[in-house]
């Protein structure tokens, strides 16, 4: 059956109007701040913990932010909380290749999300996970009411034809991308195309267009963390109509609200972010070496992982890019050849690198980055 592009109904309010530009002048400002690539590295790998730790905590997670990063760093496996732990570790694989792909201009697909989803639920090597067979229900924790009843099993196919449908068209029609990544949030959890783990894919899918469509903001801001400090909101926000049956007037609700609600958010957000490049650059900063000018993105990111380690292996490089290790392996591989990184443990079971002495000068300024 073929899809029919799904049409949303919005309005373009004076207030999103204002958040849009909000959103592009801190955009702008951050974009042209001049920040160290150890520091810039240093303020993603931050927003990443940040990231997912509170999008997992919306879900009921339990481990705490600095349990959470203990679990990234794999310092810490917190025997009896297995289940908090691999979601964790899914989440940050899912939202470094979320990054990945927007950085290689991957177009959103039907077999994306399936792919994403199923990293998410499953883990990095997991198959894309076909949507679900059966008719599923949100209901109160506390009372056990129906909050939610999602479209049947049977049209889920057709519609996320037409989400993904309507993003490319979107994307085609010169649609702000903030308002396409609220509204594929949106329908994404509307339509509930899992029996689980569809708030997660929901909010790394809006992160994913926002980085490909050029609103990553060098990866500084963490979305999630304002839906979860704000649950009450950012669930009442979704609710856009009143009945809790999708065919009941859920499928051709006004999504203003919705949308005013990411909109502000997404602005607040990035507010933020521009607040913080800005206060890291109140100190003078000497003029980037023409060693570090010369890495691509990859290689400053991978830079950045020094920040907190004398040596990285090929599975660290793999998780913070979100590449296959194979891949990652080739990368290091033309990093040694052009004298970024040298092998400092020649065992090929546990080979790790180092940074070659060139770039090792360029790590000492870490300790401006302040703790929270």
């Amino acid at each position: 059956m073929n899809a029919i592009i799904w049409t949303p109904i919005y309005t373009i309010t004076p207030a999103i109007a204002q958040g849009l530009m909000t959103i592009e002048a801190a955009k702008a400002v951050v974009e042209h701040i001049p920040l160290p690539p150890t520091v810039e590295a240093e303020l993603r790998r931050r927003a990443k913990i940040r990231s997912t730790h509170f999008s997992t905590r919306i879900e009921g997670n339990r481990l705490t932010l600095e349990e959470t990063e203990q679990v990234i760093r794999e310092v810490h496996t917190f025997q009896g909380r297995e289940r908090d732990v691999e979601e964790v570790r899914n989440y940050w694989e899912a939202l470094a290749r979320v990054e990945s792909w927007a950085m290689q201009g991957k177009p959103l697909t039907e077999n994306l999300l399936q792919r994403l989803h199923a990293i998410v639920v499953h883990g990095k090597r997991a198959r894309p996970t076909p949507y679900r067979d059966g008719q599923n229900v949100i209901r109160d924790a506390a009372s056990g009411a129906i909050v939610y009843l999602p479209p049947e099993a049977k049209d889920v196919p057709q519609l996320m034809r037409g989400l993904v449908q309507w993003v490319q068209q979107a994307e085609d029609t010169n649609v702000p991308v903030p308002i396409i990544a609220g509204l594929a949030h949106y329908q994404f959890v509307t339509i509930h195309p899992y029996f689980d783990g569809n708030g997660r894919t929901a909010r790394l899918l809006a992160t994913f267009i926002l980085h490909r469509g050029g609103y990553g903001l060098n990866g500084y801001f963490s979305l999630e963390e304002h839906h979860a400090r704000d649950l009450a909101g950012y669930y009442r926000s979704l609710i856009t109509h009143p009945h809790h049956n999708y065919y009941e007037g859920r499928a051709n609700a006004d999504l203003t609200p919705w949308l005013t609600y990411f909109i502000n958010t997404l602005a607040h957000v990035f507010r933020a972010a521009q607040e913080e490049a800005l206060r890291l650059i109140e100190r003078p900063l000497s003029p980037e070496p023409a060693a570090i000018r010369q890495l691509d993105r990859r290689a400053r990111i991978v830079l950045g992982l020094f920040s907190n380690s004398y040596q990285i292996t090929t599975k660290d490089v793999a998780r913070a890019l979100g590449l296959s290790e194979r891949m990652s392996r080739n990368l290091i591989h033309r990093w040694v050849e052009a004298g970024f990184l040298e092998i400092s443990e020649p065992s090929r079971r546990s080979r790790a690198y180092r940074l070659s002495a060139v770039y090792r000068q360029y790590i000492d300024h870490l300790s401006a980055i302040e703790e929270e």
